[in-house]
């Protein structure tokens, strides 16, 4: 059993809306960050941080900056999707 997930805000916001759309959950060893209700990037051991581009706009761009400020890092949608899924599927869990 991983136990219970931990759900924080990320990023250090002056606005409490940003802190409510940017979430990062943790089970176990794997962390999702999330701008909105979108997963955006993950964090494991074996991966480090696993950032997508910014499809969205300059919330969803502020969010990802205090993810992983290099965008050179970030991989476009396609594949951080495969990326994510293979990783949730390592972790026995599934995206919806």
């Amino acid at each position: 059993m991983q136990g219970l997930p931990t759900i924080r805000s990320y990023g250090d916001y002056a606005s409490s809306n940003y802190g409510a759309h940017s979430l990062e959950v943790t089970v176990g060893s794997l962390t999702v960050y999330f701008s909105y209700k979108t997963p955006v990037a993950f964090h494991t051991p074996q991966d480090g941080i696993v950032c997508r581009q910014n499809d969205w706009g300059p919330t969803t761009g502020k969010h990802l900056n205090q993810i992983q400020p290099d965008k050179k890092q970030r991989l476009d949608s396609v594949v951080f999707e495969q990326r994510f899924g293979s990783t949730l599927a390592r972790y026995g869990l599934t995206s919806s």
